[in-house]
């Protein structure tokens, strides 16, 4: 039997669908023009293409991911996966293509926009949630050796991916080839915390130190894309990027951390505070979504991505006045937002799979695009081990715990894919998409059989205590 805090939660996520309908459906009324009259018929040809296009990505995405988690791998992928199957049906089947409706589903604009607009808002709310499993106070206590892990992390991935770049796209501007970077930047230690957990390895010094840098890593990964979207709009408008503007883009990327740690934290406190005088259901959800859509739009408004919002939401949201309305309404935030994610989420990692375009990989030079940019993202992650500075540590275990890119990379290449160049032509094309989607499903497969082999291997070392700074 469903709990009551669930079936609200269901009721909540089936109102925001209607919402995001009927703002579907509004959009549509814009492109045919105001004072016209809409066909009830086209009108209810685009209802019935949203729905049979819900239906194809929730059922996909439920299949794919039971197939990878029987397999030992993270639903993420069989998401990817069944998202990149479904979008290249008609390579390889176009009567099955058309059959099913599929292509004259899915090219419809109006239905497209839909699709798009549900995957941004899960993609938000995935990065909340990121932010939710972390705190300022970790991110201030994690010790030299995880900061140095995670600036190590971040800054050598991103000279691969611009090497890789200025090899394989030559033609491209210098910002395309920072973009690639960005790409390679943050790590999902999601993987390797659950692999970590699985092994019973938590209590490792090792472990401490990834899950540790993995904090700071989620925001440097952040602030770099942010300087690298930030250029791209300068080049675009016209503008150059020298040393006094890139300054300023990464002063405003800092400052606005700053900023939703600080006051964030007060400001909240008192919103959750008078929403505690509320009565009614699904007050703290409410609220919460509030917050996270606030800090979305603001992050937008001043030139950033709104998953750097949502980011910064989630990690200044620890409030006493949260629980308190949690245990008022008993139930847990995580609880609320579990339904929204399980809907939402989905969405955005099927819609990135079906942007990868396999005909690309018919090109002998994309594919190997493809595996030196994979090759580069490995690399990249090993140089992390140099920032160790406790002696008798395994720094390979700590190099391999950082490799898998996951949602984040995709996030990345999907802001990438839909930014303009100054000449017209997509930041991340789609050769480029492709490459990166191969980049992240390889280096998610690769790590969890890596991280149990090496803590197999080094199970009768002797753990090394811990100093009084570390506790």
């Amino acid at each position: 039997m469903f709990s009551h805090s669930l079936v609200k939660t269901l009721l909540s996520a089936f109102a925001i669908t209607l919402i995001i309908l009927f703002c579907g459906e509004s959009s549509f009324a814009s492109e045919v023009g105001a004072g016209e009259v809409i066909d009830p018929n086209r009108q209810t040809q685009i209802l019935q293409r949203v729905m049979i296009a819900l239906m194809m990505i929730m059922l996909l995405a439920k299949l794919g991911g039971d197939l990878m988690l029987r397999l030992g791998q993270p639903a993420v992928l069989g998401e990817l996966l069944f998202g990149i199957l479904l979008g290249n049906v008609a390579l390889f089947s176009p009567s099955l293509a058309e059959s099913l409706q599929i292509t004259a589903v899915f090219h419809d604009p109006v239905v497209s926009e839909f699709v798009t607009l549900l995957s941004e808002v899960g993609v938000m709310l995935l990065l909340f949630e990121v932010g939710l499993e972390s705190t300022v106070r970790e991110m201030m206590s994690v010790g030299t050796s995880a900061f140095l892990v995670a600036v190590l992390g971040v800054i050598t991935p991103v000279a691969l991916g611009f090497g890789v770049g200025e090899i394989f796209l030559k033609g491209e501007p210098y910002t395309v080839h920072l973009f690639l970077g960005a790409v390679l930047a943050a790590t999902s230690v999601g993987i390797t915390a659950r692999v970590i957990s699985d092994l019973g390895q938590m209590h490792r010094r090792e472990s401490k130190i990834i899950l540790g840098a993995a904090v700071i890593d989620d925001v440097l990964g952040l602030i770099v894309m942010a300087i690298a979207i930030g250029m791209v709009n300068a080049v675009n408008q016209g503008g150059s990027v020298d040393i006094m503007s890139l300054g300023m883009i990464v002063v405003k990327s800092l400052a606005f951390f700053v900023v939703a740690m600080f006051v964030g934290g007060i400001f909240t406190r008192h919103l959750f505070r008078l929403a505690g005088f509320l009565r009614g259901a699904g007050v703290l959800l409410t609220c919460t979504l509030i917050w996270m859509f606030f800090m979305s739009w603001f992050a937008t408004y001043i030139g950033l991505a709104s998953i750097v919002g949502a980011f910064a939401a989630g990690l200044v949201l620890e409030d006493l006045a949260v629980h308190n309305i949690a245990k008022r309404e008993q139930t847990t935030l995580a609880e609320l937002l579990r339904p929204l994610s399980a809907f939402l989420v989905p969405v955005f990692f099927v819609r990135m799979g079906m942007q990868v375009d396999l005909s690309t990989f018919a090109q002998k030079e994309i594919l190997l695009f493809a595996g030196v940019l994979t090759l580069a993202a490995i690399l990249g992650k090993q140089v992390c081990g140099l920032g160790v500075l406790e002696r008798g540590l395994d720094r390979l275990v700590i190099g391999v715990g950082m490799i898998p890119r996951g949602e984040v990379g995709l996030i990345v290449a999907g802001l990438g894919a839909t930014m303009k160049t100054a000449e017209g032509h997509p930041v991340i094309n789609s050769a480029t998409f492709s490459a990166s989607v191969i980049m992240v499903i390889v280096t998610t497969m690769i790590t969890p059989p890596l991280l149990t082999w090496l803590f197999k291997r080094e199970k009768k070392r002797p753990m090394v205590k811990p100093s009084v700074s570390d506790l």
